[in-house]
C-alpha cells in the first residue's frame, strides 16, 4: 500500500481497478451459482448413466454366456471378428459459461458382415447386448467428463473469486483510503500555507500605507 504513488492519477488508477473487480467479481460468482446449479442437474444423469451401464453389464455378461452355451464358442468368435468397428468417432464441444465440454459421438455398426443363416440366434442377441452396452459406456463417459470438467471449473471460478474478494479487492480499497488520506492532508497543508502568505501579503500591504 505504501509503495503507492499517493497521486490524483494513482487514485484515479486505483478507483478504476476496483470498479473492475468488483463487477469481475459479480460476474464470477453469477457463472460460479450458474455450474454449481448445472453440476447438480448432472449428477442425476450421471448416477442413471451408470446405473444403465451396470444393467447392461449384466445383460451382455448373461448373453455371452447364453450364445457360447447354445451356439458354441466358435460361432460367437466367428461373428465377434465380423462385427465391423465403430466408425466416424467425433467430439463436439459444448460451451458452458465459457467451460468447453466434449461430447463424444459415434456411429454404431448395424448387422454382421456374415450370413445370419449361420449366425445362432443367442449369439446375435449377445451381439445387439455387447451395441447396448457400448452405447452406455458412451453415455458414461459423457456424463461423468462433463461432470469432472464442470466440477474443475467450479473450483477454478471459487478461488478467482476467493482471491478478488480476500486480496484483491481490499488492497485496492486500501490503496484508495491511504492515497485520499495524503491527498486530503496535503490539501489541508496547501490551504494553510496559502492563508499564511495571505495574511503575510495583507501584514505587508498594512505596513505599506
Amino acid at each position: 500500500m505504501d509503495e503507492t504513488s499517493p497521486t490524483r492519477m494513482n487514485l484515479l488508477k486505483c478507483r478504476s481497478q476496483y470498479s473492475l473487480a468488483t463487477r469481475g467479481v459479480n460476474l464470477l460468482q453469477k457463472k460460479r451459482d450458474a455450474l454449481v446449479r448445472e453440476f447438480f442437474a448432472l449428477v442425476q444423469a450421471a448416477l442413471e448413466a451408470r446405473r444403465q451401464l451396470n444393467d447392461a453389464g449384466r445383460e451382455a455378461h448373461m448373453a455371452l454366456i447364453l450364445a457360447k452355451s447354445f451356439d458354441g464358442p466358435q460361432a460367437v468368435e466367428v461373428l465377434s471378428l465380423s462385427v465391423p468397428d465403430v466408425s466416424n468417432v467425433g467430439v463436439e464441444l459444448q460451451n458452458i459459461w465459457g467451460t468447453r465440454v466434449p461430447v463424444l459421438e459415434a456411429d454404431w455398426p448395424q448387422g454382421v458382415a456374415v450370413s445370419p443363416i449361420f449366425v445362432g440366434g443367442q449369439t446375435l442377441a449377445a451381439q445387439a447386448a455387447f451395441r447396448k452396452l457400448g452405447r452406455a459406456l458412451l453415455r458414461v463417459a459423457n456424463t461423468e467428463s462433463r461432470l469432472r470438467r464442470i466440477g474443475e471449473e467450479i473450483k477454478k471460478t471459487a478461488r478467482r473469486v476467493n482471491a478478488l474478494e480476500l486480496a484483491v479487492i481490499p488492497g485496492l480499497r486500501s490503496q484508495i483510503r491511504y492515497i485520499r488520506q495524503v491527498l486530503d492532508q496535503q490539501e489541508q497543508e496547501d490551504i494553510f500555507r496559502l492563508k499564511r502568505v495571505k495574511r503575510k501579503i495583507e501584514a505587508q500591504s498594512a505596513r505599506n500605507l
